[in-house]
């Protein structure tokens, strides 16, 4: 079986990057770590990565500060040296141009913490809450050039119970994030788009 090289972008502590590398470690799997990037040299999802045996790099965006195309074609060129067939999102924070997503259109996903279409963007825990809703989760969805809103691969939903903060609320939707993200993966790897439900 020939396995997709898969590079997952971070920038943080990479816990969704974890879940997907640990996934990835299964030999049956569709897709194979080949790099985990970040555009923070002080993420600390880059050691974690380092010690499960993924390469790991490094795109600095603060010197291309006001000039992402010059960014991005840096992020291009370390993506293109490792092989990269697929990109992750997982935590990476950084707004991409319509030009690299389209580039890689077919070929990226990523995870948002709330059941699209509902809340785009950031903040969404407490926003669920200010609006009074009585279930919240996560959407894996591919990557277009409209923020947050791409074919959805997958949901998963979780009650939102009394005494929530936003803070408990992301917990819990952070340990769903963990089990939607690779099993969405892993479908979308295999070229199944219909779209997969979990219920925590």
């Amino acid at each position: 079986m020939s396995r997709k090289r898969v590079a997952i972008l971070i920038s943080g502590g990479g816990s969704n990057m974890l879940s997907l590398v640990r996934d990835m470690a299964d030999p049956e799997h569709p897709g194979a770590p080949c790099l985990v990037l970040s555009n923070n040299p002080d993420a600390g999802g880059l050691a974690r990565a380092r010690a499960l045996g993924v390469p790991v790099a490094t795109v600095d965006h603060r010197p291309h500060r006001g000039d992402r195309p010059a960014f991005e074609a840096k992020l291009t060129q370390v993506l293109a040296d490792a092989g990269a067939e697929v990109i992750c999102l997982a935590g990476f924070m950084r707004i991409l141009t319509p030009g690299f997503i389209n580039a890689w259109s077919g070929r990226m996903i990523n995870i948002h913490p709330s059941i699209l279409p509902l809340f785009p963007g950031l903040h969404t825990h407490a926003r669920a809450l200010e609006a009074g809703m009585t279930v919240h989760g996560c959407s894996v969805h591919e990557v277009t050039a409209d923020l947050d809103a791409g074919p959805i691969l997958g949901q998963a939903v979780v009650p939102i119970l009394d005494g929530d903060t936003p803070e408990r609320l992301a917990e819990r939707v952070l340990g769903m994030e963990h089990r939607l993200y690779p099993a969405a993966l892993r479908r979308f790897l295999t070229g199944e788009r219909s779209r997969l439900a979990l219920l925590g």
